[in-house]
Parts: structure tokens; sequence; C-alpha cells
């Protein structure tokens, strides 16, 4: 007997049907596999297939490029959680602490920046040496010539 597609109690889902039920392209989720953050199994028929808990893992994926976490670090977070076993919310709480943390680090920085940008408006100066946007303090200077970036370190 055949299964309908829309069987509640269906284990195994087809790649249309996560792409589907998250709102990504199949596409999408070949990427995703492809960077290790998801992944899939092949059927008696060798069609691709994922099981269920992958709905929670491209959700996990698509709320944290929407706040702006790099795919790679989607990846490095994910990976310390098992594939195939639905994520806890003790699991969850570890991941968005980390999440949090990140973006704490960017708030900060991009209010620094806005706050640093005041002194420019309309200055027109690009110094090199005493711009405090580009280099407060001529901070560049210690570390040499050439094109050096200000970005702190990220761990």
């Amino acid at each position: 007997m055949k299964k309908s597609r829309n069987y509640p109690n269906k284990r195994e889902l087809t790649p249309g049907d996560v792409a589907l039920r998250c709102g990504v392209a199949v596409s999408a989720l070949h990427f995703y596999e492809s960077k290790g953050l998801i992944s899939s199994f092949r059927n008696g028929g060798n069609q691709r297939r994922y099981h269920r808990d992958v709905l929670r893992r491209v959700a996990i994926i698509k709320i944290a490029q929407r706040i702006g976490i790099p795919l790679a670090t989607i990846g490095e977070h994910l990976m310390q959680f098992p594939a195939g076993k639905r994520m806890t919310p003790k699991e969850w709480a570890v991941l968005t602490k980390k999440w949090r943390e990140e973006l704490d680090s960017r708030i900060s920085t991009l209010t620094r920046l806005r706050d640093d940008l005041d002194g420019c408006i309309g200055c027109g100066c690009l110094s090199m040496e005493d711009c405090p946007l580009r280099n407060p303090d001529d901070q560049l200077s210690e570390r040499g010539t050439g094109a050096i970036l200000l970005e702190p370190a990220r761990n």
C-alpha cells in the first residue's frame, strides 16, 4: 500500500517534501548537504531521502542565516550535535548562546562604527594616519605598511 505524501507519520521525506515544508529550493538542500550541514540517505530505488529531523536542521540553518551567521560557522556549531536526532531544548540553548555572543560582538562593533562615523560626516579627509574609522590613533603604523585590516581577530 502506497503512503500518501501528506501522511503525518511519514518517516522519510523526499527532497521535494523537505523543500516545500522548509520554504527552500531543492538545490539549497543539495548545497547544505554538500557543506555537511544536513545529510540524506538513498532508498532501495537509489532516490535521495531525508529523515524528519532535517526539517528542524534546515529551520535552524535559515534562522542562523537570517541573523547573519556565516554557513561555515553554522556548520561548525551543528557538527557538535548528531544528525538524525532531534535537537533538545538544552542543545538549542548551547547553540544560541554561541550565536548570541557573536551577535553581541557584531552589535558592539557596529555601534562603535556608527558613533565614530559622526566625526567623519562631511570631513572628506580620508587620512590614512588620522582617520578615526580607518586608522584610529594611527594604530596601523605599528603593524607595518600595506593594507591592514582593523577588524578584531575572531576566535
